[in-house]
């Protein structure tokens, strides 16, 4: 058994539900101390994360991901425990498989592998590690990079070992996300009685034909790596309780999925407008989850596509697909930002896996990645 297929069921038995680390963040330190990484804990409310650093020069790359996973959900459903890995037919089963142990011991093998092979590597190597990506993603990654900023980090590339392959390990790189802006609206009505309609003010009636031109209107085409913006309505709630009287206020929670085509704010006046435009009482509260962001294909795509076609045989498509990820606190700190990792087509569910080839493939593409910037041939 190699030392990464080891390490990745070593930490997918441990529970790590989120926010609970449940020590995988210290196993992960006591392998990169041995690499001479300097390892520091950042404790926020009830999360934890991890901090290692090796080296104090620029370019300074960076491996992030989380150790948090999602609740197994229904345990009867598993063919196996899903905290106790198991391999069956090529393939390593269990909670955290894909998403993203796998990724997390892939890295860390890489980075132990070619410290080996160039300890006098250029720049430096660091490790972003969360236990507060699956929930809130508030006291995790976000605070971090708040810690390095405010003590003069700065993080040059980044590589998120986020779950990104389609149907075969290399068919994608993530070079982006869209942003995520939700909006929590409630519209003030009157109610009344249903026979009487004129003496009240029904806020369904009211903010039909706003709901109506908001999934109507075309926001724009997307461009060269994004998609259109999309716009999704997640709940809507009214009624009073009895089938003869109207509501006196609706409430609902709607999405936009935006590129760089659009700023928050200029989102947020675009359905205000609408909303004055129909004369609605209303009160709105905002929340970016985070702004869409595009790394260039600049150094670090090159090499991380580079690396990817190197491991896998596989020319990788430059997506930008897929929900938000940690990505959105990164990137804007300055740091170019790319994703790659397993097959997504399991995560989240019942059984999760990954192809047990893959997971030396992943360290093979992270080997690949260091070397292709870090080393003397990379700098000269």
């Amino acid at each position: 058994m190699n030392r990464t297929l080891k390490l990745t069921q070593t930490l997918m038995r441990r529970q790590s539900v989120t926010p609970d680390d449940d020590g995988c963040q210290a196993l992960i330190a006591d392998r990169l101390r041995e690499a001479g990484f300097t390892c520091e804990t950042l404790t926020f409310g009830d999360v934890t994360n991890l901090w290692a650093r090796r080296g104090t020069a620029a370019p300074l790359f960076c491996f992030a991901g989380h150790t948090d996973v999602v609740p197994a959900g229904p345990q009867d459903e598993w063919q196996s425990d899903p905290f106790e890995p198991e391999i069956r037919d090529g393939n390593l089963y269990g909670r955290g498989a894909a998403d993203m142990k796998a990724s997390l011991a892939a890295m860390v093998e890489a980075a132990v592998e070619f410290t080996t092979e160039c300890p006098d590597h250029t720049g430096s190597i660091a490790f972003l590690i969360t236990s507060d990506e699956e929930g809130r993603a508030r006291d995790g990654t976000q605070r971090v990079i708040e810690t390095l900023d405010a003590r003069g980090e700065k993080i040059d590339w980044c590589m998120i070992g986020e779950p990104s392959c389609a149907t075969q390990l290399g068919d994608t790189i993530r070079i982006g996300r869209r942003g995520s802006l939700s909006g929590m609206l409630t519209v003030h009505g009157q109610q009344g009685h249903v026979a009487y309609p004129q003496l009240a003010d029904n806020p369904i009636q009211r903010f039909a034909p706003v709901l109506t031109e908001l999934y109507a209107q075309k926001l724009d085409d997307g461009n060269e790596y994004f998609p259109p913006t999309s716009f999704q309505v997640v709940q809507i709630e009214s009624g009073s309780g009895a089938p003869n009287v109207t509501p006196g206020s609706l409430y609902t929670r709607f999405n936009f999925r935006y590129s760089t085509v659009w700023t928050h704010e200029e989102l947020q006046a675009h359905v205000e407008r609408l909303l004055d435009a129909h004369s609605l009482d209303y009160t709105l509260n905002w929340h970016l989850s985070g702004a869409p962001f595009l790394t260039p294909e600049d150094r670090l795509t090159r090499a991380a596509r580079q690396a990817v076609i190197e491991a896998t045989g596989v020319e990788p498509e430059l997506s930008t697909g897929g929900g938000t990820s940690d990505g959105r606190f990164i990137a804007p700190s300055g740091a170019q930002v790319v994703e790659f990792g397993p097959i997504n087509a399991s995560i989240h569910k019942v059984n999760e896996h990954v192809r047990v080839d893959d997971i030396d493939r992943l360290r093979m593409t992270y080997l690949a990645t260091l070397r292709g910037l870090l080393s003397d041939a990379a700098a000269s």
